[in-house]
């Protein structure tokens, strides 16, 4: 019956370690400070208003610990933070009636922010990163948010842009299947026009001898 007992209490203890693990890596969103200030800049080859391509343009992207944090903050504030992750979001416009977008205040089951674009080490003085928008980045409105992180990997604040850009998805057709298209129909129109002119010539030459 003790055996019993110490195997009951022994799962007991399990259970409850296995909740409190859960609990505590539990992150909900609305709990972050926002701490840090964010902004991108897009840069294309043909200028266009928060409108970039997938696959041929970049994200320049700075970050910065917001000088509200500095100023309100007594020091230290800082003193957990150890890298600073870099991810692609999904706007509220882009998020409708999309399920597997969906915001959740759960970060563990959040499907707002899926894209990765870096991990940096965290320094109060900020900084940046270029990235190239990848060809998988499917075609909608987003947003780029930071999240801060702890020794432990755990999101413990957050900042993000104010600005929204458009992403056009890649279209599926590359640059040289363009152009081999464009030659295989300008030799198909020369084709077509030489054998029509031979033809011509035979059959001024039939006309001829038959005179």
């Amino acid at each position: 019956m003790a055996a019993a007992m110490g195997q009951s209490l022994l799962c007991g203890a399990w259970v409850l370690f296995a909740l409190l693990s859960f609990v505590d890596a539990t992150v909900l969103f609305s709990t972050l400070p926002r701490t840090l200030a964010v902004e991108d800049e897009i840069q294309n080859q043909v200028p266009a208003m928060g409108l970039a391509k997938a696959g041929d343009d970049h994200l320049v992207i700075r970050w910065v610990l917001n000088a509200t944090a500095q100023e309100a903050a007594a020091p230290g504030l800082d003193a957990s933070y150890e890298k600073v992750s870099l991810k692609l979001c999904y706007a509220p416009v882009s998020q409708v009636e999309r399920g597997w977008r969906k915001k959740n205040d759960d970060l563990h089951k959040d499907k707002t922010c899926s894209k990765a674009i870096a991990t940096q080490k965290y320094t109060s003085q900020g900084n940046s990163t270029v990235w190239r928008i990848t060809k998988d980045v499917p075609g909608a409105v987003y947003f780029v948010r930071a999240y801060v992180l702890n020794s432990n990997g755990t999101q413990v604040a957050y900042g993000q842009t104010r600005n929204l850009i458009t992403i056009e998805p890649i279209s599926g057709r590359h640059a040289s299947i363009d152009v081999a298209a464009a030659i295989f129909s300008a030799f198909s129109v020369g084709s077509l026009i030489f054998f029509l002119a031979l033809e011509n010539m035979r059959g001024r030459r039939s006309s001829g001898s038959k005179e």
